[in-house]
């Protein structure tokens, strides 16, 4: 089974952490849950984001996430993939040379991805999507075509892979990009 590092921060969207880091553990794989400047057994807190027909989505408060690994410590060439949440964590952890430098690793070898909603802006800090088509929230769609991807307009369920990477626009897309996340796995 595959050893997956997930970066995540506060105010990282609840179902986008929780979900992931449950169901890759639930099928066997392990998952290294980690943020900058924390320790394994400190906590991010959650966000949950919904959409009820504003503007925008909403922004509730969501759980306490439990990490449990060590940020310093995490040495992404003993990881297998990698899992970038959404939420508001990325656009804090794409000025943290580290976050940015790990997340190139992934892209370097050639090893999954699965990013969701505002993970994309931690890719696209990254230097990673140059060529690549990239769904996420489409408030993030400039972001994505500005680093030289290609925005998937793509229905809130839905989930697209390109190469090594998975991406999706938001938490409805668990089944679609999990699956295939899974699948590339």
């Amino acid at each position: 089974m595959a050893r997956i590092l997930m970066i995540t921060g506060d105010f990282t969207e609840d179902y986008e952490t929780m979900v992931p880091f449950q169901t890759l553990l639930a099928c066997g794989h392990s998952v290294d849950a980690v943020c900058p400047g924390k320790k394994a057994g400190d906590t991010v807190k959650t966000a949950i984001h919904d959409f009820e027909g504003d503007q925008t989505y909403s922004e509730k408060p969501g759980h306490n996430f439990a990490l449990n690994a060590d940020f310093a410590t995490a040495d992404p060439a003993g990881y297998d993939a990698l899992v970038v949440p959404g939420g508001r964590a990325p656009e804090y952890l794409r000025m943290n040379p580290d976050v940015l430098a790990k997340v190139r690793h992934f892209f370097d070898e050639g090893k999954p991805v699965a990013a969701i909603c505002h993970g994309a802006q931690l890719l696209a800090a990254a230097g990673v999507l140059k060529g690549r088509t990239c769904s996420a929230y489409p408030a993030c769609a400039y972001e994505v075509t500005a680093s030289g991807g290609t925005f998937a307009d793509i229905a809130v369920t839905d989930a697209v892979t390109d190469g090594n990477l998975v991406t999706a626009p938001a938490w409805p897309a668990h089944p679609a990009w999990l699956r295939q996340f899974l699948a590339i796995l």
